[in-house]
């Protein structure tokens, strides 16, 4: 899913001069490995590199605990797939595949696709989509300790979800939820 994931985002950002044209032959930004230099924005597929599984894991548990506390509405479409346990494990091989972990995520886009359009229909739209985004930025604001010293990290946590909530919201014609902070800047 990684290499997936990069190639639309890369296209995606170009189109948007965020990344250069040739983007994608640069090795900084296509590398696994995150840049040495402070000065390089780190992708999102790279915090695999600085984070390490077991900070993924936790934040994605994290919202995972928010989540089955939440209003009922909310709750039960989770709950009607699998317990805590499932989603925390899904979801945590998922981001760690997207953010060069390795093939974590069995089934990929095709399995991501499925679960969106036959498990969670109900929330793709406007009330799901703006409660999914609160209970991630709560998420992401209270898990600081989980993002070693690096300031790039959270603005790369930042860019991964908003590419994805970009991605859902021309899919399932919400509006996009982009609130979870800075993004990476342009390289130029």
């Amino acid at each position: 899913m990684t290499e997936t994931v990069q190639r639309a985002y890369i296209a995606s950002a170009i189109a948007e001069n965020v990344l250069p044209d040739r983007a994608d032959r640069m090795d900084q930004i296509v590398s696994l490995n995150a840049p040495m230099d402070p000065a390089n924005p780190i992708q999102f597929w790279q915090l695999f590199s600085v984070l390490g599984q077991d900070p993924i894991v936790e934040i994605v548990a994290r919202f995972y605990e928010r989540v089955f506390a939440d209003e009922a509405w909310f709750t039960s479409v989770f709950a009607r797939v699998g317990g805590i346990g499932h989603h925390i494990n899904t979801q945590a091989s998922m981001w760690v595949d997207v953010m060069g972990g390795g093939p974590y995520y069995q089934g990929a886009d095709f399995r991501l696709n499925f679960h969106h359009t036959h498990n969670a229909m109900e929330l793709m739209n406007e009330k799901g989509a703006a409660r999914w985004a609160q209970l991630m930025l709560e998420t992401i604001d209270e898990s600081a300790q989980f993002m070693p010293g690096d300031v790039r990290i959270r603005p790369s946590i930042n860019t991964f979800l908003t590419h994805f909530m970009g991605k859902y919201a021309t899919e399932f014609k919400f509006e996009n939820r982009n609130v979870f902070g800075a993004t990476n800047p342009p390289v130029l």
